[in-house]
């Protein structure tokens, strides 16, 4: 790219952030806009010097860039996009510039599935820090490692999160087939992003052309506990190699132990010990997120003792199990929650993690998927995991085309979690489910609050609502 400007349209989402911070790092004159910028995407950006407009405006690209890039939550109608069409302005996707300007020429390894790859891939790209590897990354989220999203670095390795979102308004491909793997690791595989794909048969479709462009000489590394997952790979032309807990996986995980402040496993490869693995994250799904990304390291000739290393003192990411505050014995917990199977998991961790503690899960019905019926009863059996529940309305978009009857019915939700004896409430906004549940908070409770976006500031003002209560008993 010899843009010397550029300005991205909906420069808040995680990866567009993080792109303009890559355009940034090259000497690229950076600006964007967006409907709304919160933490910690928009922190990050002023971190960088980067500025953001708000809202979206015509005046935004006064004066006119080299080069717009127009993020996949853009559609027609958005006044910059329209306006850009009508100048006949240069405009390119995201995953186009990342390829053509980042990967090209790395070995390209892509973490891609329904669930853990933002983790995954900060767990791979941390590891191969560790290892001196200096790889450039691209990260859906805050790596803590790393304080970053990404780096571009002069390393053989571009480790990316591969999103099977859609590409743009003009390309409706999923992303991540514009970064042609090398080496893919395959966590998980279920319907999901009910606004753009019609069932599960097109979300498995889209994952089998990603299998499909990994060479012969590449790798896939693919989790044994789906048959999904299996019918994705089984007609790559590389060596697939599946993770997990089955007997014949090759590389296979015994003997977890979860503790109160970290988890360890031993790692079986081929049917011989390859480690004996321990870091600080909860949760049986973070065992197969850092068995994977071993895997990787270990294709990419990294010792296991290095490996072992990395993955102790690895940190996690934001909104993944994020402890935000601990107030009046009350902790806190930020999780990026957006599907069902992911709430589910989010909740056993936290049940293992802080056993014996009442457990609060704090909902907002913000994702494409979760927004919509069509997981209702399964979200019901998520949520029952919890012992008290208190769920928002559902997030409405300016540019909602979701009909009456395809949304997500919260009064059928919390009427069916009461019929179970899990104390579940609906709330209009986060004003009234923090005037609700506070005065029902008491020393030991854990709260886990799930959302993918910035859920009315409520990470800032329940524990200011807290202190204040402890305020007034002192």
């Amino acid at each position: 790219m010899k843009a010397r400007s550029v300005h991205l349209i909906g420069i808040c989402g995680t990866a567009m952030a993080s792109l303009a911070g890559m355009l940034k790092a090259r000497g690229v004159d950076v600006r964007g806009s967006d409907a709304a910028a919160y933490p910690p995407m928009s922190t990050f950006l002023e971190s960088l010097g980067i500025r953001v407009m708000q809202p979206f405006s015509e005046t935004n690209l006064d004066p006119v860039p080299d080069v717009v890039v127009v993020g996949n939550a853009i559609s027609r109608g958005n006044p910059e996009l329209e306006y850009l069409l009508d100048r006949r302005i240069p405009f390119v996707s995201m995953p186009e510039v990342i390829h053509q300007e980042f990967i090209h020429g790395h070995n390209s390894l892509v973490i891609a599935g329904t669930h853990g790859k933002t983790t995954t891939t900060s767990m791979a790209a941390w590891i191969f820090e560790y290892a001196g590897r200096s790889p450039s990354f691209l990260i859906g989220g805050i790596a803590e490692n790393f304080g970053s999203s990404f780096a571009v670095t002069d390393g053989a390795e571009f480790i990316i999160e591969g999103d099977e979102y859609d590409t743009a308004f003009f390309d409706k491909g999923p992303k991540f087939l514009h970064y042609f793997p090398d080496c893919v690791i395959l966590t998980s595989v279920e319907f999901d992003h009910a606004d753009i794909y019609r069932d599960l048969e097109a979300v498995m479709f889209a994952f089998k052309r990603l299998v499909n462009l990994v060479p012969r000489r590449g790798r896939v590394i693919a989790w044994d506990g789906s048959a999904n997952v299996s019918e994705c790979v089984e007609h790559a032309f590389c060596a697939v190699e599946r993770y997990g807990f089955a007997s014949d996986s090759f590389w296979r995980i015994e003997n977890v132990q979860y503790r109160a402040a970290s988890t360890s496993w031993t790692v079986f490869r081929d049917g011989r010990h390859f480690a004996d693995f321990e870091f600080p994250l909860a949760g049986e799904y973070n065992v197969l997120n850092a068995t994977a990304a071993a895997a990787l390291a270990h294709a990419y000739r990294i010792a296991p003792e290095t490996i072992g290393e990395a993955l102790r003192g690895f940190r996690s990411v934001k909104r993944r199990l994020e402890v935000r505050a601990e107030v009046a014995g009350v902790t806190i917990i930020d999780d990026f929650a957006h599907h069902p199977t992911a709430i589910a998991a989010t909740l056993r961790a936290l049940r293992k993690r802080y056993a014996g503690r009442r457990l609060w899960a704090v909902l907002e019905p913000r994702s494409n998927t979760l927004r919509r019926n069509v997981f209702q009863h399964e979200l019901v059996e998520s949520l029952a995991m919890a012992d008290r529940v208190a769920i928002a309305s559902v997030f409405f978009k300016t540019t909602d085309v979701l009909k009456p009857e395809e949304r997500l019915n919260v009064a059928e939700v919390v009427a069916d979690l009461n019929a179970r004896d899990v104390a579940a409430q609906q709330c209009a906004d986060v004003e009234a489910i923090i005037s609700k549940i506070t005065p029902e908070l008491i020393s030991g409770d854990v709260v886990a609050i799930l959302s993918n976006g910035g859920f009315g500031g409520i990470y800032e003002k329940l524990p200011a609502a807290l202190r204040a209560r402890q305020g007034d008993h002192a």
